[in-house]
């Protein structure tokens, strides 16, 4: 028996009773077996406050009286589910409401009417009949579930609830609690999220709710200037610049005496060809 409010990871499939056709799965090996993978959605448990109305009734009744790590199978009927069927709610519309759409449009699509999402059944004679009622309205559903842990600590608490609001990665997000404030950083992937102020804002009040220890929630967010690069040489290059400059050194003073040595030998010439000349014949 899990008690009202408690927080758990939930592993789930759903189906259509009569049909079979897949709701949701947060179970990959379910998903690729039922032929409905995504691999660009990450397959992992969904967070449940039991007894909180955060999934369909049916599957919070029968969550409460679930164990942690054991399996079950429910029977959800639609007053439990999406509702009954209401035939007021199904409409014949004329296609000139729809616009240049209306050439495109096919049974089966979902379309807004006057800010409501119906799904068009039958389309024909200048207008298209359009229901208004949930997609699976009347229809039996198939839950597999699967508690499989219950959170008990502040800071799996925190950030499960975060992340329920916001995708990121559960160790992308540091915590810090302390006499009954949490200080959350976000990795700066997440500022750019749309609605990012009204996240922040529903996530604060699921940890005031289901946190109790917790009275102050801060969120920092930490700008960083992006820093060049330095490229190194390699090290086997800096022995042999080394070597190099050693040899210049070496090789300066040598240079520096060769011309020296020549204008030596130049004064001794001219000294030899005046003594030449000065003497008398």
């Amino acid at each position: 028996m899990l008690d009202k409010g408690s927080l758990v990871l939930v592993a789930m499939t759903a189906r259509v009773k009569d049909t079979g056709e897949v709701i949701e799965t947060t179970i990959v090996e379910d998903a690729k077996k039922l032929g409905v993978y995504d691999e660009s959605r990450k397959y992992e448990p969904r967070l449940v406050a039991v007894g909180e109305n955060w999934v369909l009734k049916g599957v919070d009744e029968a969550l409460a009286k679930a164990e942690i790590g054991k399996k079950i199978t429910v029977e959800v009927p639609p007053e439990k589910a999406f509702g009954a069927r209401d035939p007021e709610k199904v409409r014949r519309i004329p296609l000139r409401k729809f616009g240049d759409k209306a050439d495109e449009m096919a049974v089966g699509d979902e379309v807004d009417v006057d800010n409501r999402i119906g799904l068009v059944r039958f389309i024909g004679s200048g207008r298209a009949q359009v229901d208004f009622n949930h997609r699976y309205a009347g229809k039996v559903l198939v839950y597999d579930l699967k508690p499989e842990k219950e959170l008990t600590t502040s800071n799996e608490k925190i950030v499960a609830l975060i992340r329920r609001r916001l995708p990121v990665e559960a160790e992308k997000i540091s915590l810090d609690v302390k006499d009954g404030e949490v200080t959350v950083k976000l990795p700066q992937e997440a500022y750019l999220a749309e609605g990012l102020q009204i996240i922040k804002r529903a996530a604060s009040t699921d940890i005031f709710k289901h946190v109790g220890e917790i009275s102050k929630v801060n969120f920092i967010e930490t700008y960083e200037s992006p820093k060049p690069k330095e490229t190194e040489k390699p090290a086997a290059e800096k022995p042999a610049k080394a070597k190099k400059e050693v040899e210049e050194k070496k090789a300066a003073p040598e240079a520096e005496k060769a011309p020296a040595k020549e204008t030596a030998k130049k004064a001794l010439a001219r000294k030899k060809a005046a003594s030449t000349a000065a003497k008398p014949e």
